[in-house]
This record gives structure tokens, C-alpha cells and sequence, in this order.
């Protein structure tokens, strides 16, 4: 089973979007969009303090 995790070094800010790009195989640019117009800002922080450093 994949985990959830960050990946700051390939993503834009703290690399959450990339690591549900990953986990979920989507676009991770599809997550932005979805994280941006979709008031999911708040969640985007949680996850942000909460996900771990992914391997590079």
C-alpha cells in the first residue's frame, strides 16, 4: 500500500500537491488547481505540518 507523503524538493511550496500527485496518479497540477479554487487551503497546511519528507 503507497503512503502519503511531501515532496518539497519537486514540488512548488511544501510539496504536498506533488505527494497526492503521486499517491493518487494524478497531475499534481490538477491537485493545485483542486487546493486553490477549491478552499482547500486550510487542509493544504495541515497536511503540510503533518506529512512526512518523501525520499527524492
Amino acid at each position: 500500500m503507497k503512503k502519503l507523503y511531501r515532496y518539497p524538493k519537486k514540488g512548488y511550496i511544501g510539496g504536498v500537491c506533488h505527494g497526492m500527485g503521486e499517491h493518487t496518479n494524478i497531475d499534481p497540477i490538477i491537485w493545485r488547481i483542486i487546493t486553490v479554487f477549491g478552499g482547500l487551503g486550510f487542509v493544504y497546511l495541515i497536511f503540510w505540518i503533518v506529512l512526512k519528507k518523501g525520499e527524492v
